[in-house]
């Protein structure tokens, strides 16, 4: 019997006329106590970046970035999948920080459900890279577990500059950072609709660097799909 990959309770294989004649249906990874502490970002939110708010309009923060000069029509839009709630917290430390890279599979169908509904399966994804030194910490990179989640085109010219973790940056000092991102020499990306892939939105930082140097490169335009909007 098959264990949850959050609290390792064994899980009961549920048997319904779908499992029994579609024998490929993807099995749930965690429990039904750890799947209802997920929490789906649905409603009203920011045309821009996919914030929970009371109007269907630009939030705060987009509005400062389309009033930027150099980033304000970088990004067409992002969409994500969960609340960064306390339990998701835990969850993305889990995964990034602490070398769980099993945890992808929990995010398999949710995942796949909000790329569908918002981008084109014909997407050319690229996920945001780690530095050298930290993909050799971590041992993986978890945007490009997500990106292998859906059955997409898959290409990473970003390279990224070794900096201190984000995570341990206060809000203003992401938004002070310099574009940690550099491209793969011999990239083309003329005419070609790009979509970023990583794990959480906070600020929008990384993701706008990381779209800025895209469309100097050429792009048609860049989005991004992240699993969680903080």
């Amino acid at each position: 019997m098959n264990k949850c990959l959050i609290c390792q309770d064994e899980l009961e294989k549920a048997v319904s006329w779908r499992s029994v004649f579609f024998l490929d249906e993807q099995e749930s990874a965690c429990c039904a106590d750890c799947s209802s502490k997920f929490c789906l970002i649905e409603g009203t939110v920011c045309p821009i970046c996919d914030r929970p708010q009371s109007e269907e309009k630009a939030c705060y923060d987009c509005e400062r970035w389309q009033a930027d000069p150099l980033f304000g029509s970088v990004l067409s839009s992002n969409h994500s999948v969960y609340h960064y709630n306390e339990f998701m917290k835990e969850l993305i430390a889990r995964y990034k920080y602490r070398g769980d890279a099993q945890l992808a599979e929990l995010f398999y169908e949710p995942f796949r459900n909000v790329f569908s509904k918002h981008f084109s399966k014909n997407s050319l994804l690229i996920p945001i890279p780690l530095s050298k030194e930290r993909l050799y910490e971590r041992g993986f990179n978890q945007a490009r577990l997500l990106a292998d989640l859906l059955n997409a085109p898959i290409h990473e010219p970003l390279m990224r500059i070794h900096l201190e973790k984000q995570s341990k940056k206060t809000r203003t000092e992401r938004l002070q950072t310099e574009n940690v991102f550099f491209i793969n020499g011999g990239s083309e990306f003329s005419g070609k609709n790009l979509l970023l892939i990583d794990d959480i939105y906070t600020t929008g930082t990384t993701i706008r660097h990381a779209a800025k140097l895209l469309i100097d490169h050429g792009a048609e335009s860049v989005s991004s799909l992240t699993l969680v909007r903080g």
